[in-house]
């Protein structure tokens, strides 16, 4: 409880119920991404027939090759979800850490890391990342780096911002007096003042990684093999899916697109108007 207070001074004061829709559904895709085999009746390479109707077998039908669909969409979530946390978590991550040096050390250093901040910041970020994906052909991995390494510099620029008005700050100044290093002033004082940034930040970089992939996926620009809700509807459309009318093979990763994407945009709407209500109470 102490930690959360330190980091979330408001904390004591927050209304969790608008929070609880988002994040169970956010639960929700995190466990079946966790545990898919729980889920699925099928292992996503066992065939079938191929496009099988609905049935008590097959919720969703089977695919051009004779795939549980239901199952498809299952095991689909682990990529979707690891590849939107894990750039989102990367991206918030160099954008804090530039932000947070260049904010504390100013000077030539500062004018280094906003400057390649500015130079990320004017790079198209879709035309370079279907490039990328057009050439690597990328799985998980990559595209986490790839979505990671092309989103923290708007991250970067807020921190910088917070924490140049932090550093001079009197709690700051008392513990520059008091002898302790920049490092622990940065880390055990400035950072808990600048984490509800962060919150929003996160979240928001993860629905964006989110959509990213699901774009590149649908375009063809990630790897085949790799299963995701964006592949799904990528294979929807190549293999006659739409032609023959079988909504059951795209309409359900599009919904769960949408639903993780909303979920996960939610909680920083919440997160922020939470905020402000607490700020002017």
């Amino acid at each position: 409880m102490n930690t959360a207070i330190r980091y979330f001074p408001a904390f004591p004061r927050i209304s969790w119920k608008p929070y609880l829709l988002p994040l169970a559904l956010i639960s929700v895709f995190i466990l079946i991404s966790a545990a898919p085999e729980a889920f699925a009746p099928y292992r996503p390479n066992k065939l079938f027939d191929p496009y099988m109707e609905l049935s008590a077998e097959h919720i969703l039908g089977t695919d051009d090759m004779g795939r549980d669909l239901f199952s498809l969409l299952v095991y689909a979530a682990r990529n979707s979800m690891l590849i939107g946390f894990a750039s989102g978590a990367l991206a918030v991550s160099i954008g804090v850490a530039i932000g947070l040096v260049s904010g504390w050390y100013r000077g030539l250093l500062d004018d280094v890391l906003m400057g390649a901040t500015d130079i990320v910041l004017i790079i198209p970020k879709i035309p370079l990342a279907i490039i990328l994906a057009a050439y690597l052909k990328p799985g998980p991995w990559i595209l986490i780096l790839v979505l990671g390494l092309l989103s923290w510099e708007g991250v970067a620029r807020v921190i910088r911002s917070r924490v140049l008005q932090v550093r001079s700050a009197e709690f700051i100044l008392s513990a520059q007096c008091l002898g302790f290093s920049r490092w622990y002033i940065m880390t055990r004082e400035v950072l808990p003042v600048i984490f509800p940034l962060i919150v929003p930040k996160f979240v928001l970089m993860t629905a964006g990684a989110m959509l990213s992939e699901s774009s590149l996926s649908f375009l063809g620009l990630t790897d085949t093999t790799m299963l995701s809700w964006g592949t799904m509807i990528s294979e929807s459309f190549t293999y006659s899916g739409f032609i023959r009318g079988m909504w059951n093979w795209w309409l359900p990763p599009a919904l769960c697109i949408i639903l993780s994407i909303l979920a996960v945009t939610s909680i920083a709407f919440i997160h922020e108007r939470g905020r402000r209500v607490v700020i002017q109470s």
